[in-house]
């Protein structure tokens, strides 16, 4: 018999997926989160029968159930752990670990993809045109090259995911993938998803109001409370708020962090490590400990939401010849180009400093004065009195 304890998420289920095509009635599934993982391989391992083998994927174990797992080994058992978190690199010290961050074409590995190469080499799986591409979509969705390959369907596959139970997801997918020649979704799936596309767009909305900034330590920081969307909402927040290095998201019911970032130069799996958490250079979690909670809740309970950069202008835009007139709570600042690699920052009127691009410019006064681009109304105010200002000198 086959166990598979995996990541209650797209990719640890899909984890699931592929083992029972391979396995079919010899096999058990049981979803787990990051926090409770360690407790079941306990158990498994103090009940285990002999001949069964368990697979651990798209999570890895603590010290304890390491030198557990190892010891169970010595005696005779089946263990093979499947992962392509960084944080668990360690673990390919045994024979029984099986980490991968990346292929060695450079494209980034996930469980799933690694778990399906796994059972075509060790058991003789078949590859199929349907398990190519639904395995694929999983892997761009997780590594988030979906967002930069614009392969939608990966996403609406985790969608579909997330409006579905665990059980019936499953279920539909073994079905699919065992009879059809291709991937795709059926035409009620489809409008299901065209109508969670709408509600997502209307809840990042809502939570982009409600985002705030601090520093942490060396980092500007954004943070939002949320229990819905994480990927997608983090994705949307950091390309909105470029200046900030990381997007933290909360959920205080389930005592969850969320990090993302855009940026290669930030790591936030190291983010997490601090708090005893863990996941991938872009997208990592970690439990809300007390000293997150100080951090990221108390210490920053008082601070305002960042005000939303002006959407429709026509004149008041960014990069402008014209210049660009932003706001905060008592200072007004004037980016506008004196050449094409000078651009002037002028403080409530004052030249303060040049930058060598219109975005370092933007992200100086977002990061230190949570500044915002303002109407067109408010800008043409501003031309007009300049000019006023200009004849009178």
């Amino acid at each position: 018999m086959y166990h598979v304890y995996s990541h209650n998420d797209l990719d640890g289920v899909s984890c699931g997926i592929i083992a029972r095509i391979a396995f079919g009635a010899n096999v058990t599934n049981r979803y787990n989160s990051v926090q409770g993982l360690d407790l079941q391989v306990e158990r498994y391992l103090e009940k285990a029968v002999e001949d069964d083998h368990l697979f651990i994927t798209d999570l890895s174990v603590n010290k304890e159930n390491e030198e557990r797992i190892e010891s169970f080994i010595k005696k005779g058992g089946n263990v093979t752990l499947i992962d392509h978190h960084k944080t668990a690199l360690h673990l390919n010290d045994y024979t029984w670990g099986n980490v991968t961050v990346a292929y060695p074409d450079g494209h980034l590995a996930c469980a799933t993809s690694l778990l399906y190469d796994y059972l075509v080499e060790h058991y003789d799986l078949e590859k199929t045109n349907a398990l190519n591409e639904f395995v694929d979509l999983v892997r761009q969705w997780d590594t988030w090259e979906w967002d930069q390959n614009k392969t939608m369907n990966a996403k609406r596959l985790n969608d579909l995911f997330y409006m579905l139970s665990i059980d019936e997801f499953e279920e539909r997918m073994v079905r699919r993938l065992t009879s059809e020649d291709s991937f795709s979704f059926d035409e009620f799936e489809e409008k299901l998803l065209d109508m969670e596309e709408t509600k997502i767009e209307r809840y990042i909305k809502r939570k982009r109001r409600e985002l705030v900034q601090t520093f942490i330590g060396d980092y500007c920081v954004g943070i939002v409370h949320a229990e819905s969307y994480h990927s997608e909402l983090g994705n949307v927040l950091g390309k909105d708020c470029p200046h900030l290095d990381y997007i933290t998201i909360l959920n205080l019911g389930g005592k969850k962090m969320s990090f993302r970032t855009i940026h290669d130069e930030v790591d936030v799996s190291a983010v997490a490590a601090k708090f005893n958490g863990g996941g991938h250079v872009k997208a990592a979690g970690a439990t809300l400990t007390e000293e997150a909670y100080k951090l990221f809740i108390a210490t920053p309970f008082s601070i305002e939401p960042l005000r939303v950069d002006a959407l429709r202008n026509q004149f008041n835009i960014k990069e402008s010849k014209l210049g660009s007139l932003y706001r905060s709570e008592d200072k007004t600042f004037y980016i506008y180009p004196a050449s094409d690699k000078e651009w002037v920052l002028e403080e409530n009127k004052v030249k303060k400093q040049t930058y060598p691009s219109f975005a370092e410019a933007e992200n100086n006064i977002k990061r230190y004065e949570k500044a915002w681009l303002v109407r067109d109304d408010q800008f043409i105010h501003f031309i007009r009195q300049t000019m006023i200002e200009g004849k009178k000198s």
